[in-house]
């Protein structure tokens, strides 16, 4: 996330940080609610995503290596590792839904130091408690998942569900950094 402050001699910056972090906030809510109401779907979907970046990511890479130096073993294992790591995710979502929930349980405790951090960076604002709440639902979410490793299974609804959890209260912070914005924003006209 960004300290909006950074922005505060610059008006039209400003104004633009606010309009964006608006919009996307009600698209992070939005996304959030269809996490936490259908998890399946937003799992699914999450699996899916991540399976053709992989398999885009190694064709690009299969590209490169043979565009630069096409005695790259290297360039070559991992165009391979990446596309077949893609098409499998895509073939088989399941065991390549477990490998993101433990992916994502890394993710949201890095997730939680970086909310921790830019929570202290603008605390004297109103809005700071917002995302120190956001770094310890991230840093919950991220406890949840290293504690679902037992029971696959539970990844099923653990991606979507908090997924969508993480989501919604990025979309909150977002909204109220917007509002915070745009109170600078009154003031410095």
């Amino acid at each position: 996330m960004v300290n909006y402050r950074i922005f505060e001699n610059n008006q039209e910056l400003l104004e633009k940080f606010r309009k964006y972090a608006k919009a996307y906030g009600v698209i992070f809510i939005l996304l959030g609610l269809v996490g936490i109401f259908f998890p399946g779907i937003m799992s699914l979907t999450t699996t899916l995503f991540f399976g053709w970046l992989l398999l885009f990511s190694g064709i690009l890479a299969g590209v490169h290596t043979w565009q630069a130096n096409k005695g790259d073993w290297l360039g070559w294992f991992k165009t391979l590792v990446l596309v077949v790591s893609g098409a499998l995710i895509l073939l088989n979502p399941f065991p390549g839904l477990v490998a993101i929930g433990i992916l994502f349980g890394a993710y949201f405790l890095v997730d939680a130091a970086a909310d921790f951090t830019l929570a202290f960076r603008i605390r004297p604002d109103a809005s700071w408690w917002i995302a120190l709440l956001n770094g310890v639902l991230s840093l919950g979410i991220g406890i949840f998942f290293l504690m679902a490793l037992h029971n696959p299974v539970q990844m099923i609804w653990l991606v979507g569900v908090l997924v969508g959890i993480s989501l919604f209260f990025d979309g909150v912070m977002l909204l109220s950094m917007s509002s915070s914005a745009g109170k600078l924003t009154n003031s410095g006209k």
